[in-house]
């Protein structure tokens, strides 16, 4: 295959005003679709309310899995997009803590009959599927797990923000190393609060169901969704000229790249997860897969194959679709609405086992947390530099030095022709 053409003329800047009242709406619209559905039925908003929640918890960790690997391997390509990041992962605190509430105030005070987890009205003495599971399947549990998520998630995302900053202003290497070294133990703690929190608040939905693989599932689509969220936030930043000097098309390659690795890993476990269990055949798993077969949901099971699977592989396969702007903002569009429908997937049969339902209430809580987000992330993005200005691997990032890679062959030599950033001098070669 041929490498990508760089003699067009550059794209027109682009022109964000019309857009800045859209996280507004949204809000708007969330909180009159959000109010009108928890004051007429409670148990919909419950579940919808979660079912949003889930949805922005993965793009929030998968942006702290990118701040913690870009870390773990030292990696220079990134460093552009690390601020991006760094501002998505902050979100977890106040915000996602905040917007537990609703889920916390339904276990505390919600009267059996609405309910989320069914497991907290049920006797450990007389449910042997809950009594396997104590004593993490206890409210003490339940309470502790989150405690422990949000403590770990605030301090890992926050303390790595606060670090990058500190760096923009001195330079000093010891910030590198001192985030490293966070990273290093932040892999584990993110690795287990994340299972954990799929666990306790998801999963736990049919506590009788088993499965091992389950917190890697949920791993998987959160960072598939965080790469193709960063593409645009990336491209857009760029179009703008806020980046333009310190990006060069390998970093859309780069990310582009992580998107088609995550849509095959994705695919990989949640097969795996699906033979192993109907493979071993046993009552207390297959029933999960069975009440998503009924109705409606047998058609959004072959959706997910399809459409979070086979299109974006296709789409991805060639090098050049990689840096083709026009060609992946609609997949990473269409990456959104596959996440939403797997999450559904998840969440929903509980309460609408016949089927699948689009109720107002799925698109009014999305809205809400997602034009507030929106929102947070935009002011925090404009109160610190758009990128780690003095990271001792920016100007690396940005191809003022030739960086000579001991792997040769196939797709990296198709990308030789790929535009470098102008951080670097006028005149100067990366020959």
């Amino acid at each position: 295959m041929s490498t990508p053409n760089n003699t067009a003329a550059p794209a027109r800047p682009l022109d964000l005003s019309k857009w800045r009242t859209v996280p507004n709406i949204a809000i708007g619209i969330g909180v009159v679709l959000t109010a009108l559905t928890a004051f007429t039925n409670y148990r919909q908003f419950s579940f919808s309310w979660l079912l949003a929640f889930m949805f922005y918890l993965s793009l929030v960790l998968g942006g702290l899995f990118l701040v913690i690997v870009h870390h773990l391997f030292d990696a220079g390509w990134s460093t552009p997009i690390r601020r991006t990041v760094e501002h998505i992962a902050c979100l977890a605190f106040p915000w996602m803590a905040i917007f537990f509430l609703p889920i916390l105030l339904n276990v505390l005070f919600a009267g059996p009959e609405n309910l989320l987890y069914e497991w907290m009205k049920r006797d450990a003495h007389t449910d042997h599927a809950l009594h396997a599971k104590q004593p993490l399947f206890t409210k003490a549990g339940f309470y502790i797990v989150t405690a422990a998520c949000f403590l770990i998630w605030t301090f890992l995302s926050r303390r790595f923000r606060s670090l990058s900053i500190a760096q923009d202003a001195s330079g000093a290497a010891g910030f590198t190393r001192t985030m490293r070294f966070h990273a290093a133990w932040g892999a584990f703690g993110f690795a287990l609060t994340l299972s954990l929190a799929a666990i306790m608040w998801m999963k736990a939905l049919t506590h009788e169901w088993f499965s091992t693989m389950y917190g890697v599932y949920y791993f998987a689509g959160s960072v598939w969704l965080t790469l193709a969220t960063v593409y645009v936030i990336t491209m857009v930043l760029q179009r703008t000229g806020t980046l333009t000097a310190v990006l060069h098309e390998h970093q859309f390659y780069f990310l582009g790249s992580l998107f088609f690795a995550f849509t095959v890993f994705y695919a990989y476990i949640h097969f795996s997860q699906y033979f192993i269990i109907w493979n071993a055949n046993l009552p207390e798993e297959t029933f999960w897969y069975q009440l998503r077969e009924q109705g409606t949901w047998w058609d959004i099971g072959l959706v997910i194959i399809f459409g979070h699977f086979l299109v974006p592989f296709l789409g991805l396969l060639r090098i050049d679709a990689k840096v083709t702007f026009w060609w992946m903002v609609p997949l990473c569009a269409w990456a959104w609405l596959m996440h939403f429908a797997d999450l559904s997937f998840n969440i929903m049969p509980v309460l609408h086992p016949g089927g699948f339902v689009l109720h107002y209430a799925d698109l009014g809580t999305w809205a809400l947390i997602g034009g507030v987000l929106a929102k947070v992330w935009l002011k925090d993005f404009a109160d610190a530099a758009p990128y780690p200005l003095r990271d001792p691997r920016i100007k690396e990032a940005a191809g003022h030095y030739r960086i000579v890679s001991q792997i040769s062959g196939g797709e990296l030599d198709e990308t030789d022709g790929l535009v470098d950033g102008g951080i670097h001098t006028k005149g100067s070669s990366c020959e």
